[in-house]
């Protein structure tokens, strides 16, 4: 049984990073069989595992050739561990919904094959905070069924979190989607951890993993490398095995309760993150 994820969060908030280094962490690791599906038209949520900047798109394979020449090995390649890579892509600058894109991209992949149970894990790595529109499919048509938000004890990550939550709860019922959990990125700002579980507390999840700050990240990511590639044994590898180990053997999945502006204004005033 193939295991679909979505992986949501503010912008620039290390969300694709995260991402890809769990992915790496579950196939060198644990010897899973593990698939990311890019949703970001920026086309970066598999450059890591890759080693490389870009990948050809699913969008502008479809543009130059045609939608039945969209096939499996013209739009995925092969990276680190065997992690299998497509990038949805998005139109020209300027023209068109990016948001299609991510719904055209994942309609040609289902019509391929490329989700069937030769891999235990696909990830979505979805743009930003955005859950309107195309964006939102993975969690409004069911085609992940576990979101897992990224986050950090800054005031709009929480915000967003907590917006991703509210537009997961309108969906959840008809698509069967559910949170698996928090991961906090953390940003080393004071009280974070503590700020991070209240806040998971108050909508009924869990924080599944508080994935500490350190600069080998950068390190690896200047090299296009993810951290399990460029350093197997140091600490933040082990950080994201951890992850990794958790989200495997997670069964903590829920329709989250989301805060209302002025409890989570209250929260985070009660951590000092506002004046």
């Amino acid at each position: 049984m193939v295991r679909k994820i979505a992986i949501y969060g503010k912008g620039g908030i290390g969300k694709s990073t995260t991402q890809q280094n769990t992915a790496a962490a579950m196939a060198h690791y644990f010897g899973k069989k593990v698939m990311i599906h890019g949703c970001d038209p920026k086309a970066d949520s598999t450059r890591l595992i890759l080693g490389i900047k870009m990948q050809e798109t699913i969008m502008d394979t479809l543009r130059e050739l045609g939608e039945d020449e969209v096939t499996l090995d013209k739009v995925m390649k092969i990276g680190f561990g065997g992690v299998k890579c497509v990038e949805s892509g998005g139109p020209e600058p300027g023209v068109g919904c990016a948001g299609r894109g991510v719904i055209t991209a994942i309609n040609l992949m289902e019509e391929n094959g490329a989700y069937e149970d030769d891999v235990d894990f696909v990830f979505f790595d979805v743009l930003g905070d955005v859950v309107c529109g195309g964006f939102a499919m993975p969690v409004r048509e069911g085609k992940a069924q576990e979101i897992y938000i990224v986050a950090s004890g800054e005031m709009m990550a929480l915000y967003a979190a907590n917006n991703i939550c509210r537009g997961m709860v309108k969906y959840a019922e008809q698509s069967g989607v559910r949170l698996g959990g928090i991961i906090c990125n953390s940003r080393k700002v004071d009280g974070e951890r503590e700020l991070l579980e209240e806040f998971c507390e108050k909508i009924g999840t869990q924080m599944i993993h508080f994935v500490p700050r350190d600069n080998i990240v950068q390190k690896a990511e200047f090299n296009r490398k993810t951290v399990v590639e460029f350093d197997e044994n140091c600490n933040q590898a082990l950080e994201y095995k951890a992850l990794a180990e958790k989200m495997i053997n997670n069964d903590m999945f829920v329709i989250p309760k989301p805060m209302s502006m002025d409890e989570l204004e209250q929260l985070v005033v009660k951590y000092g993150l506002v004046d």
